[in-house]
């Protein structure tokens, strides 16, 4: 899998739940943290995924956000965390969706981008405006409502 990370920007890259070999071959392909934005109550978690980071000499950051429900207080807290660490950084969660929210979050208010450029990179990433992470940042970014999925693209 991680040979096949796919990048966001030069700064962020997304995947799903990342094994603990995973987590050294990041620091061997030269990333320099990683943020977990899973709950540790998610199935599948790994514990001491923090442990294994620090041992490979990665930065970490969890700041969980939720897969289901917008949460304007988690997204903010994610790039928060996201833009305090080292870059690059690879955003994680269970299937590599919710990550890549993020980063898109983090590059829209880093590059000032208009609210069609950001649902055009969502778009780009396989993310719709359906998606809850996408809908939190339209609202407190852009204070837009959610498109209809045929105003995208």
């Amino acid at each position: 899998m991680t040979d096949n990370i796919p990048p966001v920007n030069q700064d962020y890259s997304s995947a799903g739940q990342l094994s603990p070999e995973q987590i050294q071959a990041l620091a061997e392909q030269g990333f320099q943290a990683v943020l977990n934005v899973r709950s540790p109550a998610e199935p599948d978690s790994l514990a001491d995924e923090a442990d294994h980071a620090a041992a490979a000499g990665l930065g970490y950051a969890q700041a969980p956000v939720s897969p289901t429900v917008p949460d304007g207080e988690a997204l903010t807290a994610a790039l928060a965390a996201l833009d305090a660490l080292p870059k690059p950084v690879l955003v994680h969660c269970r299937g590599g969706g919710r990550a890549t929210a993020v980063a898109l979050a983090a590059i829209a208010t880093q590059e000032q981008l208009s609210r069609d450029a950001f649902l055009e990179q969502a778009a780009a990433h396989g993310l719709g405006p359906e998606q809850p992470q996408i809908q939190q940042f339209l609202r407190d970014y852009y204070g837009a409502p959610v498109p209809d999925q045929q105003e995208v693209g």
